[in-house]
């Protein structure tokens, strides 16, 4: 089934200046990928007129669906609507049913309509005029051999309600859209790279409508199989197909499906197992804490934490042995050891983790550079531990050393 493709154009120089930051594109993107159009481009272009002709031009030629944003105000940099009167070569006219919207609009505020505002309602008499039930820009829709332009207001309200109430159910009937579903599988614990080549063979045999996505985050790679066809049912089961094939290649790095992140898996596997959990981190910095805390419900599982940052707080408040800390250090097995274990008793919890590293920038000395970490899980059964070499970037250690030790809290929970 060919797919149908779609170019948002968003038009302003405030975006391209970094002033607003463009939400319209992204909302626009999920819509229409719910309804089965695929957003094969998105570009923001600034209030010029040659650049906004060469960008329809150019959209014309790549998408079937051409949606716009933007440049629909009363000023005089508000550029779409006598930019695309001359793309599509027909004059701006006042459209009677859409000034008699404007004026009921202002009337209804009890407010003046100016001459200004009354231009709101001129339009290329070649469109369709789509009402706007929130505003006093109407929308526009073009068509051209085949070809649709859209042009909405870029205010997001506005724009959500044109695109809810009017544009997405008339795209609908002029085009027979395909299915497009997706499916996410999160992984932990594994890079990019060396994740690509272990599952290479399994890529290898997708079938053509199906295609991989690999999507990496700090400690984490997900991955999206997005399917194009026209049963979702079947898309579902073929997704699924896919899911359970892929377990016996890397199925240890699998932690789950869908958009649950990893803290949320960690407290369902706590929670569902009755285990309770106390941490004592010290180059995180409360970091994992607010992790597992930002989990509705972890005060079922979560007993609280310690952040020993300094060095005699390790030793006066949470308890390491002056002399393990003298002979290694604070960045050490050893030391991540007592941490660990003394953090579990001191909770009187099933679990204790911790952390202690060289965030960065500072602090590194030959043999302990910026980037190392030691974590560990301690139970009543086992103790482990773990050695991280990572980044020279402070805030980057900190996040993956965090989901480091969530991992590792995966990996050793009592089966």
């Amino acid at each position: 089934m060919r797919p149908i493709l779609a170019e948002l154009l968003t038009i302003g120089d405030e975006i391209l200046y970094g002033q607003i930051v463009d939400t319209n594109a992204q909302w626009m993107s999920v819509a229409l990928d719910e309804v089965g159009i695929k957003v094969i481009r998105k570009t923001t272009v600034g209030d010029q007129e040659p650049e906004i002709l060469t960008a329809f031009a150019e959209a014309e030629r790549r998408a079937d669906i051409i949606l716009i944003t933007g440049g629909l105000g009363p000023t005089s940099d508000d550029l779409t609507k006598p930019c695309l009167a001359k793309y599509f070569n027909c004059e701006l006219r006042i459209h009677e049913e859409a000034l008699a919207e404007v004026t009921e609009f202002f009337k209804s505020r009890g407010r003046e309509l100016t001459e200004r505002n009354r231009q709101q309602a001129a339009l290329p008499v070649c469109c369709t005029k789509i009402t706007n039930p929130v505003g006093t820009a109407p929308g526009m829709w073009f068509e051209k051999e085949g070809k649709i332009f859209v042009s909405m207001p870029g205010v997001p309200h506005e724009m959500k309600k044109m695109m809810t109430e009017r544009v997405i159910p008339k795209l609908r009937e002029q085009f027979t859209l395909p299915v497009i579903q997706h499916e996410i599988i999160r992984t932990v614990g594994i890079g990019e790279s060396i994740l690509a080549e272990k599952i290479e063979g399994w890529e290898k045999t997708l079938p053509g409508h199906i295609k991989l996505a690999y999507l990496p985050n700090l400690g984490e790679v997900k991955l999206r199989l997005t399917a194009i066809g026209s049963s979702r049912e079947e898309l579902k089961k073929e997704l699924s197909s896919l899911k359970q094939s892929l377990l016996p290649i890397a199925g240890e790095y699998i932690y789950g499906y869908g958009e649950e992140p990893l803290e949320k898996v960690i407290g369902n596997l706590l929670r569902d197992r009755k285990l309770t959990l106390s941490i004592a981190e010290s180059c995180t910095g409360g970091y994992l804490s607010h992790l597992v805390t930002s989990i509705p419900g972890s005060s079922e599982y979560f007993m609280g934490t310690m952040i020993p940052y300094a060095y005699d707080i390790k030793m006066r408040q949470l308890g390491v042995k002056p002399e393990v800390l003298e002979k290694y250090g604070a960045v050490s097995e050893p030391t991540i050891v007592e941490m660990a274990n003394i953090v579990r008793a001191k909770f009187n919890t099933d679990i204790g983790v911790a952390t202690s590293g060289i965030a960065g920038p500072g602090g590194a000395t030959p043999d302990k550079p910026v980037g190392l970490v030691w974590i560990a899980y301690s139970d009543k059964h086992q103790t482990v531990t773990r050695k991280l070499l990572l980044s020279k970037d402070r805030l980057i250690n900190i996040r993956m050393a965090s989901v480091a030790v969530l991992n590792l809290i995966r990996l050793s929970l009592p089966k």
